[in-house]
């Protein structure tokens, strides 16, 4: 009986001392997980104070890069008003328009878009011929606040130490705390491997994951006398309305190359940049063919599409096939273009 008695207290205390390692592994792992959340909170902590502090240091690099070229809005409200990095700068769903303009030109470039959203897109003007590009001239368009919730630009010398290949994805989900099964997860993913694929023949193409470097590009392709213009409306509205051309202004010269840099969905500012051949660019002033709300829109006009994907929306929309159509497209807000000036 003594022996019984002895044995059962023996085991209450393995199980006792069972339960308590069980409990300091517990703790220990729960700081371990408080340390990397405390590591990436400091993070990103340090980095929304390095671009507060970094903001007036942007627009002098922007005037002594290019001192002729006044800043566009695009440009503008991301320095003034973009949101910290991190997953919250992030969309929570995939863009409403079925393309991404990464893949701009590049051969599986909109591909296969599905019905649903090429019944959804016949009442937006998205692509639309160079031949009704002028005055008098309505277009379905839909202006809305895309630079109210977008992430800001890093310092360059933060942004150079971050990894940003495909390789290094899971490094930079688990940097920022994004949810590896996301959209957003997704989002990261595409745009990486579209910055790393190559560009078309007659596209320089690059990823500018700072707004020093996205100047630096720029100038590299144009010089320091340039122009550059991003779309602004009077009025924002999510729904789609009908505008009237006004007028139209070509603004690159004598079909000299361009440049157009294009806002991407990312955890910090990044914007995909390339030069275009046989492209030209275009202020076109709109009016609100009901209220009159008033709106400088850029647009851009390919001449040449035979490197198109057969499958291109573009194609599918307007009933022509790839080749010397002109084809052309409004920016939206986020996006801009540069173009040499003349001396």
């Amino acid at each position: 009986m003594g022996l019984v008695l002895l044995l059962s207290h023996l085991n209450i205390l393995g199980s006792r001392t069972v339960i308590a390692g069980s409990c300091v592994l517990a703790f220990y792992r729960g700081c371990y997980y408080l340390m990397d959340l405390l590591k990436l909170l400091c993070f990103l902590t340090s980095v929304s104070l390095g671009i507060a502090a970094e903001h007036a240091d942007l627009e002098v690099y922007w005037k002594s890069k290019l001192p002729n070229t006044p800043m566009p809005k695009a440009v503008r409200d991301i320095i003034q008003n973009g949101k910290p990095p991190g997953v919250g700068a992030l969309s929570a769903s995939p863009p409403a328009i079925p393309f991404r303009f990464p893949r701009y030109g590049v051969i599986r470039y909109g591909g296969n878009p599905t019905e649903g959203q090429l019944r959804n897109h016949q009442n937006l003007t998205v692509f639309f011929l160079k031949m009704d590009l002028h005055g008098g001239s309505i277009m379905n368009l839909q202006f809305v606040n895309i630079l109210d919730n977008t992430a800001a630009f890093l310092p360059r010398q933060v942004a150079d130490s971050i990894p940003f290949s495909s390789k290094s994805v899971p490094e930079i989900l688990n940097k920022f705390s994004v949810n590896p099964n996301s959209v957003q997860a997704e989002a990261i993913k595409e745009l990486i491997a579209d910055c790393e694929e190559p560009g078309i023949e007659g596209e320089d193409k690059y990823c500018a994951t700072s707004l020093e470097s996205m100047v630096d590009f720029t100038t590299s392709k144009l010089g320091k006398n340039v122009g550059a213009i991003s779309t602004e409306a009077q009025k924002t509205d999510p729904k789609i309305l009908k505008y009237v051309i006004v007028d139209v202004f070509k603004l690159n010269n004598d079909d000299k190359a361009i440049v157009a840099c294009h806002k991407q969905d990312y955890v910090y500012a990044v914007f995909y940049c390339h030069t275009l051949q046989r492209t030209d660019a275009y202020r076109v002033n709109l009016v609100g063919a009901d209220d009159g709300a008033k709106a400088k829109a850029v647009v851009v006009c390919h001449e040449d599409t035979s490197a198109w994907n057969p499958k291109h929306l573009a194609f599918q929309l307007l009933k022509v096939k790839p080749g010397n159509v002109p084809i052309c497209h409004f920016l939206p807000e986020d996006h801009f273009v540069s173009w040499a000036l003349k001396h």
